[in-house]
């Protein structure tokens, strides 16, 4: 579900993507009009399969009984409210719930979150005054970048290239004070892909 939740928002999986359709929203008018819950497994399996070939969702996404286990999830809880239990409650970790970032040597780790989903491993981070070269390592097949924001709303300070695969970084300048580190991909930093950054 972390790969789909990069793209899609589901509330029971506390997905909030922005670039393909809200799930819940997408069959909500559907099942207040009387269709059975099945029409949406065979509808989320039929898109994985045979994506639009001009949308954003990639080919051969998932297949065999991982698909079948996401359609029937999604078939189960979309347009409803509650928590999971068990597995399914862990199984899309809180966007930046890892350990903060520590500047170490003029330089910074914030690595994206390896499952694709929009955020990276961590939203709050640590630096000493000077300057810092703040790198993010990126493994999810997802595009991304990094940049510096003084404050939460001031000018951006520095934005690394955006990447799929490998590392980018951008060296900042930092005086002591509060910075927000973001994506800039459209939709990534309102789905929650941004951090704190503390410099003292």
């Amino acid at each position: 579900m972390a790969k789909c939740g990069s793209c899609h928002a589901l509330a029971r999986a506390n997905t909030k993507g922005i670039i393909g359709p809200n799930l819940d929203e997408a069959f909500r008018q559907s099942l207040a009009e009387g269709a059975g819950r099945s029409t949406i497994r065979g509808v989320v399996e039929g898109q994985v399969l045979n994506p639009n070939p001009e949308g954003a969702m990639p080919k051969n996404l998932a297949g065999g009984a991982t698909l079948r286990d996401i359609a029937a999830y999604v078939e189960q809880v979309a347009a409803r409210g509650g928590q999971d239990s068990g597995l399914l409650a862990t199984a899309v970790a809180p966007a930046g719930a890892g350990k903060p970032a520590v500047e170490t040597g003029g330089k910074l780790s914030v690595p994206a979150s390896p499952t694709g989903q929009l955020a990276y491993v961590t939203n709050k981070a640590t630096a000493t005054p000077g300057p810092v070269t703040v790198e993010m390592p990126n493994t999810s097949g997802v595009s991304h970048n990094i940049a510096v924001q003084q404050g939460s709303n001031g000018p951006v300070l520095g934005a690394s290239s955006f990447i799929t695969k490998g590392s980018a970084s951008v060296k900042v300048t930092l005086k002591p004070g509060t910075y927000t580190f973001f994506c800039q991909v459209p939709g990534h930093r309102q789905a929650g892909m941004e951090g704190t950054l503390t410099v003292k």
